[in-house]
């Protein structure tokens, strides 16, 4: 099999499960009351002023975090109110984008402490983050960077591939 074939492949895949179920849209709500979670981890951190913001943290950097956080959230909110996958491809390439520009800055500023990133968690669950330190936070922060590098190539080229074929067997 070649390149081509393989790539057209996966396009014919992803074109197929384009339409999702109804109990795959219930899942993308479980996303989004994710993201809250995650958002209201942080919140708790800036409001119990736990040390894990430090000075250094201030509006930019507030704006930067919460709104990566935020636009995160857009894909699933895009699936399970169009139940098309396709659909989301766009708004999970800004929101991707948004966060290369945002961890980008976190990055150069570094305005945690997560030495002190376990203080808002119940003590029997502290186990499960006590291990992150800045220098693992960092390349973690890298690491989802690169991913997000990848994925906006990889959602563009899905979003147009697809939709052409889509619009070809006359399913857009």
């Amino acid at each position: 099999m070649t390149q081509h074939q393989s790539m057209l492949g996966w396009v014919e895949r992803e074109a197929r499960r384009d339409y999702m179920p109804k109990y795959a849209r219930g899942g993308e709500g479980i996303s989004v009351i994710g993201v809250v979670l995650v958002i209201l981890f942080f919140y708790a951190h800036q409001a119990w002023s736990t040390g894990f913001f430090t000075d250094s943290f201030g509006p930019l950097e507030a704006f930067l975090l919460y709104g990566s956080i935020i636009l995160g959230a857009l894909g699933p909110l895009a699936r399970g109110a169009s139940g098309r996958r396709n659909v989301s491809r766009p708004p999970e390439m800004l929101a991707s984008m948004f966060w290369i520009i945002a961890s980008a800055w976190l990055l150069l500023v570094f305005p945690f402490d997560f030495a002190h990133f376990a203080g808002v968690i119940p003590d029997f669950f502290r186990f499960m983050v006590t291990w992150i330190t800045n220098d693992i936070a960092t390349i973690l922060i890298i690491i989802g960077t690169a991913g997000g590098l990848l994925f906006i190539g990889i959602d563009a080229l899905l979003y147009v591939k697809v939709r052409a074929l889509l619009q070809k067997k006359g399913g857009l």
